[in-house]
């Protein structure tokens, strides 16, 4: 043979080439800035949608947009898009102050103020040719809170996810926006923590009477809260609702189909001798 490694040669060529091919059409995770209308400029990450759905992530008071680190990868792994952004004052956004100085009261306080956070990131969404009904706000804690808060001005959304909410956090308050919003909502809360599975309950029902049973899904766990049970006890489920976040319709049950009338038999044949109930028998 002339060129006895050659077909080695040409094998290795065309796996490089698969994996460029791979690699190039996989959607990339990307650093993002997102900029509120009130001034604050946000880190978030961002990864474009394999299907049709991209996900908010809002993480709880005091952490980051880090702490969704595992739950990305699953998101990604599915197909679905998202973007994880630090919310103001926390993470690496903290240009004009950190949280630990924000106020804690009042209606127009810094977190209130979050409520634009979750806005730029979804208008950078439509910037990127997504609509409202493809993109679904997911939050833990304070997260949760603030998404229900600005589901209310946000009512084409595919839907909210809340992991453990609660009825007031730093005067963030999700009622209001449940109120109002129709929208599939998802409900997470601890067994193990009797104040916030009362409150979560409360804000169900809340959801429930706006938009109906069948949108809305409540997920439980017997301890941990927040991102450590989405972690460790919901992320399936989670992934499933964001997939199909509306229940669909129980099918009616099939009609039986017509028996032709059998001739009358008094009395059991052989054949049918072993299929029949003892008790029969006797």
């Amino acid at each position: 043979m002339l060129f006895p490694r050659l077909p080695k040669l040409v094998g290795s060529i065309a796996a490089c080439l698969l994996t460029a091919v791979t690699l190039w059409a996989a959607p990339q995770e990307q650093g993002i800035t997102l900029s509120t209308k009130d001034g604050w400029s946000l880190a978030a990450t961002y990864l474009p949608a394999s299907k049709n759905t991209t996900v908010v992530l809002l993480h709880d008071l005091g952490k980051s947009k880090g702490e969704f680190a595992s739950f990305r990868k699953t998101l990604a792994k599915a197909g679905f898009g998202y973007v994880a952004l630090d919310l103001r004052g926390h993470g690496q956004s903290t240009g004009k102050g950190s949280y630990k100085s924000f106020a804690k009261e009042g209606t127009d306080n810094p977190y209130n103020k979050m409520m634009q956070d979750v806005l730029a990131a979804v208008n950078f969404l439509k910037s990127k040719g997504i609509s409202e009904s493809n993109i679904i706000l997911l939050g833990a804690g304070l997260g949760a809170n603030v998404a229900a808060k600005t589901a209310g001005a946000l009512p084409n959304l595919k839907g909210i996810g809340l992991i453990s909410p609660s009825v007031n956090i730093r005067d963030v308050l999700p009622v209001p926006g449940l109120r109002s919003y129709r929208g599939a909502v998802l409900l997470a809360a601890s067994a193990g923590e009797r104040k916030g599975f009362l409150e979560a309950s409360i804000l169900r029902n809340v959801a429930f009477l706006t938009a109906g049973g069948g949108h809305v899904t409540f997920l439980t766990a017997y301890d941990l809260s927040s991102h450590e049970m989405l972690d460790k006890y919901l992320t399936a489920s989670v992934i499933q609702w964001v997939g199909t976040p509306v229940r669909p319709n129980l099918l009616p049950d099939a009609k039986p189909a017509l028996a032709k009338k059998a001739p009358v038999q008094t009395e059991p044949s052989a054949a049918d001798a072993d299929l029949l109930p003892s008790v029969l028998m006797e």
